[in-house]
């Protein structure tokens, strides 16, 4: 069952939100590790995790003027944590209004197609967006090799 179910006005808010910039620099990268090490912490710091990872990825073109990308893993907690120490840093309220939105359902490798979905149908309305997008990774089964994830993508302000 694919699909992909497109809104070009919904708001992402997240609350309680622990972050990590991914460093893509560092060759021994591995997501699952790092989101283990940010569910443990988590954990440590006595609060719980509360809904699916969020992707946060920016593209924008650095100082030496060539394109560049940052990503941040994201989860939400179920209270404030203080006193977080680096990587990670927390927010307490993440309120993106004005986003073009899709949720995928389908095989992961196809995610992209929601991304399209989003620049194909603002392309056609003549809207800008941002570099800017979010990615919640709702549910995933791995025996069928299948995912929902909502994808956000702010517009820009003319």
């Amino acid at each position: 069952m694919n699909k992909l179910n497109f809104s070009d006005k919904k708001t992402l808010k997240l609350t309680n939100v622990l972050k990590y910039k991914l460093l893509l620099s560092d060759d021994n990268l591995d997501f699952h590790t790092e989101i283990e090490k940010m569910s443990s912490y988590i954990k440590v710091k006595g609060a719980n995790q509360i809904g699916p990872l969020i992707q946060y990825t920016n593209t924008f073109v650095n100082e030496q003027n060539e394109i560049d990308i940052e990503i941040y893993l994201m989860l939400q907690c179920n209270h404030f944590i203080h006193n977080v120490e680096p990587p990670y840093s927390m927010e307490s309220v993440i309120r993106i209004q004005d986003c073009m939105y899709c949720r995928f359902i389908g095989a992961e490798e196809k995610l992209k197609l929601a991304y399209d979905k989003i620049n194909i149908e603002a392309f056609e309305r003549d809207i800008d967006v941002s570099t800017r997008n979010y990615t919640v990774f709702v549910d995933r089964n791995e025996e069928e090799n299948t995912m929902i994830a909502d994808v956000f993508v702010p517009k820009e302000i003319k």
